[in-house]
C-alpha cells in the first residue's frame, strides 16, 4: 500500500467493564506503579523504549512520515507542553509527555501505561491480524516500524554518570 494511501483507524481508550470506583482505583494503580518505578535516584526508561513511546504519542508526521500524532494526544494550556488526554492525568506539569534538557516527564517513567496499550509501554498488547486491514491501527503500523528510522527520532536522555571508582590500595608484598 502506498503511503499516501495510507488510512489509519481511530482507537478509544481500553474501558474495561468496572465500576467508577474500580477505574478510578486502577488509575490510581498505574500511577503508583509509575511513581514507585522512578525509584529513589529518579531512573528513567532506556532511549530506544522512549523513542518507541514518542512514535506512539507523536507519530513521525513532523520528520516526513505518515504516522500522525495520537488522536487522544492534547496541547497542554502551557505552550509547546502536551500531555495524553485518554488516560485522564490532565495537564500539569507532572503529566506532561515530554520535558527540556535532563528534566523528567511522564514519559521517562520506567513502568507507564497506555490507554491505548501501545508499543514502548508497559502495558502493550501486541495488535490482532484484523489492525492490519485498512483502515489499520497505530499500533500495528508501529510494530512495522522500520528499527533504522526508530533510531532517528530525537529524544531527550539523561544518562547519569557512572558511580565513582574506589581507589585500589597499594599492598606491599
Amino acid at each position: 500500500m502506498e503511503n499516501e494511501e495510507l488510512q489509519f483507524r481511530t482507537q478509544e481508550p481500553v474501558q474495561s467493564e468496572n465500576s467508577e470506583f474500580k477505574k478510578k482505583l486502577s488509575m490510581m494503580q498505574s500511577f503508583a506503579s509509575a511513581i514507585t518505578s522512578r525509584g529513589l535516584k529518579n531512573e528513567k526508561v532506556t532511549k530506544p523504549i522512549k523513542q518507541l513511546r514518542v512514535l506512539s504519542c507523536f507519530g513521525d508526521k513532523d520528520q516526513g512520515g505518515v504516522l500522525p500524532p495520537c488522536e487522544h494526544l492534547k496541547n497542554s494550556k502551557t505552550k509547546g507542553k502536551h500531555f495524553c488526554g485518554g488516560c485522564g492525568c490532565g495537564d500539569r506539569a507532572g503529566t506532561w509527555l515530554m520535558s527540556e534538557a535532563d528534566g523528567y516527564s511522564k514519559l521517562d517513567y520506567p513502568r507507564l501505561s497506555c490507554p491505548l496499550q501501545m508499543p514502548g509501554f508497559t502495558n502493550y498488547e501486541q495488535s490482532k491480524p484484523d489492525e492490519s486491514i485498512s483502515p489499520i491501527t497505530r499500533r500495528y503500523y508501529i510494530e512495522n516500524y522500520p528499527y533504522e528510522k526508530l533510531e532517528t527520532i530525537k529524544v531527550n536522555t539523561f544518562e547519569p554518570p557512572p558511580p565513582p571508582q574506589k581507589k585500589q590500595e597499594n599492598k606491599p608484598t
